[in-house]
């Protein structure tokens, strides 16, 4: 008897927003949190991948990033895929290789089909090449001067990404962008861990405020016995 009344007086002494929201409704907000923070780190990692596979690859290894175009690689190579080229020697291409190669020697036009014959001419090469989804080898064969380098490795859909921030956006667009997505993914794991924190603290709470303290705040003595 003793107990219930004095949990009552200290339910008269505190406002109404401080008692305990109903168990469902912690168990939400607990779920809520956890998704912010997955999709929080999501970000961060998908930042961290894009900015390894665009920027630091290519940089350090003198790989060339490509957007595929059109759709005569299909299905191997749908258009919006990124494509890395890497150089390599000549004499290293083989049969089956797909390579980028200047469309005429000097200029910037290039195209990305597979090697399907190497032919040698006074101790020059040349290749025959093909688009997988084409039904003819291209017409002219490729030059050694005009060879870009080989296909290394293609992610599907990021050339969009790369076509976008391609050129002069380039140089302002990636540390922006990477900037606002880190502050961004930082602010939520920070919020997450916080709130981990404070759910894990002694002590029962009333709405957001520890008992014991509540209780010191009223002046009345909790007894939690029965």
């Amino acid at each position: 008897m003793e107990s219930r009344v004095k949990s009552e007086a200290l339910s008269a002494t505190l406002p109404a927003d401080q008692h305990p929201l109903p168990k469902p409704a912690r168990k939400a907000a607990g779920l809520w949190r956890q998704i912010r923070f997955a999709l929080s780190l999501a970000v961060l990692l998908l930042v961290i991948a894009l900015a390894v596979v665009l920027i630091v690859i290519p940089k350090f290894t003198g790989s060339i990033p490509l957007t595929v175009l059109t759709s005569s690689m299909e299905p191997g190579f749908p258009p919006g895929t990124l494509i890395i080229v890497r150089p390599v020697a000549v004499d290293a291409l083989v049969l089956g290789d797909v390579i980028t190669y200047q469309m005429e020697t000097g200029k910037r036009g290039v195209i990305t089909h597979r090697v399907i014959a190497i032919n040698t001419s006074a101790g020059e090469r040349t290749f025959v090449t093909k688009g997988d989804n084409n039904g003819a080898a291209d017409a002219d064969a490729v030059l050694e001067a005009q060879v870009q380098g080989r296909l290394w490795y293609s992610v599907p859909l990021i050339g969009y990404v790369n076509s976008a921030v391609n050129g002069s956006n380039r140089a302002w667009l990636i540390p922006v962008a990477a900037s606002l997505l880190f502050a961004y993914a930082g602010y939520m794991i920070l919020v997450g861990v916080v709130a981990g924190v404070r759910k894990r603290r002694p002590g029962k709470r009333l709405g957001g405020t520890p008992l014991d303290s509540a209780a010191a705040d009223s002046g009345v003595k909790v007894d939690e016995r029965g």
